[in-house]
């Protein structure tokens, strides 16, 4: 889950990271408010759970209230990348001698967290490190030992940093280790870190991604997530809410199934045989008849999907629960989209039954039913 500027910066501020003096406004009012306040000039900034908002125009300087009004009342009638500005943060602007990269994140390929360093501060640290790997300094962070003091110093010393400033940004460093464990992240990140010419460091920006799986233990994001504004999909929120795996991809075939490497599989066999996958819902284990049906509705409310394709290995899944809940959300929707079912495991002849009385086909093989659901989505297509 993304969580918006402000929020990080508050976060960070409270581990003792030093962050702008700003405040954040709905309308053009509430800017004037808050930017009478603060002492020009002044960053307008729209808060958006999207990266590269500066290149996209969604920050902006003033050097008075007035000045600020019409920058604020710019961005809330600008969408960035799709998305409608609803807030914006107005804080004072930082006089930057030096931009840095902070960020504590994770590296899939090595199982643990990375710190990062750069001297290349404001940009995307992938293009730095496509462009100038060798101004990008990392280091593994084993679990066992934690992130400490003297590998937060060495990180500022290898960016080129000595004495006072050293120890100050080692701090800095340390903090960011600390949100990190303490929200779950999968990305903390300050970029850019400001230094300035009195030598000082502040949080110019700031980005937090907190692990979607840890979010029973952040409660106020959670709730946030579901009720406010968000980067998922409708159906990913209601996925979210019914307890259920859910990724949205780009193709016309709906997908579910029980147990996320068949539901891979699944998608990998789809597209072997030339369709192409419109999302990933596994089930999970053990589904009940009420869960198959809140998955049928997510799945068929995407207006993409032209075909569905159930696949249930029945283990602790029941296949008659899995024919029932079929039928639940059948009689709620009123599903008119082709269905594709595979059917095998505990009480598969009881939950084909239950399919075959209604005229619903089963098919045992998950290869014969890959391929019959791609020919349908593509004669779907043709008309």
């Amino acid at each position: 889950m993304k969580i918006f500027e402000y929020e990080a910066k508050t976060i960070l501020a409270k581990y003792g990271i030093q962050t702008p003096k700003g405040g954040l406004a709905t309308d053009v009012n509430q800017v004037r408010e808050i930017a009478s306040t603060l002492k020009p000039p002044l960053a307008i900034k729209a808060q958006v759970l999207v990266a590269g908002r500066g290149r996209s125009g969604g920050i902006l300087f003033a050097d008075s209230v007035s000045e600020a009004e019409k920058s604020a009342e710019k961005l809330l009638n600008m969408q960035i990348k799709g998305i409608p500005v609803r807030s914006i943060w107005i804080e004072e602007k930082i006089q930057v001698k030096n931009e840095l990269y902070l960020g504590i994140t994770i590296d899939r390929a090595n199982r643990s967290y990375v710190a990062i360093a750069s001297t290349v501060g404001g940009m995307e640290i992938e293009e730095v490190a496509a462009e100038a790997p060798e101004k990008v300094i990392k280091s593994l962070i084993k679990p066992q030992h934690g992130f400490r003091s003297f590998h937060a110093r060495q990180m500022a010393r290898k960016i080129g940093y000595s004495g006072s400033q050293l120890t100050t940004l080692g701090k800095i460093f340390e903090a960011l280790y600390r949100v990190s464990m303490d929200y779950d992240t999968e990305l903390v990140e300050i970029n850019p870190l400001a230094e300035t010419f009195d030598g000082k460091f502040v949080a110019a920006d700031a980005r937090i991604i907190i692990d979607d799986n840890a979010l029973f233990r952040h409660r106020e994001y959670k709730k946030r997530l579901l009720e406010g504004e968000s980067e998922l999909t409708p159906q990913e929120l209601e996925a979210i809410r019914n307890n259920l795996a859910y990724v949205k991809l780009n193709g016309n075939i709906g997908v579910i199934g029980n147990g996320a490497g068949l539901v891979m599989a699944t998608l990998d066999t789809i597209q072997f045989y030339g369709g192409k996958p419109s999302n990933f819902l596994d089930v999970g284990g053990g589904a009940t008849s009420e869960k198959i049906a809140a998955a049928l509705n997510i799945v068929l409310s995407d207006p993409n999907v032209k075909a569905l394709f159930i696949n249930i290995l029945g283990g602790i899944t029941r296949c008659d629960e899995v024919a029932t809940g079929i039928l639940k959300a059948k009689e709620r929707v009123g599903v008119t989209k082709p269905i594709v079912i595979r059917l095998v495991g505990t009480n598969e002849e009881e939950g084909k039954r239950i399919l075959t009385e209604v005229g619903i086909h089963v098919l045992e093989s998950m290869e014969e039913a890959a391929q019959k659901v791609v020919k349908i989505s593509k004669q779907e297509e043709e008309r």
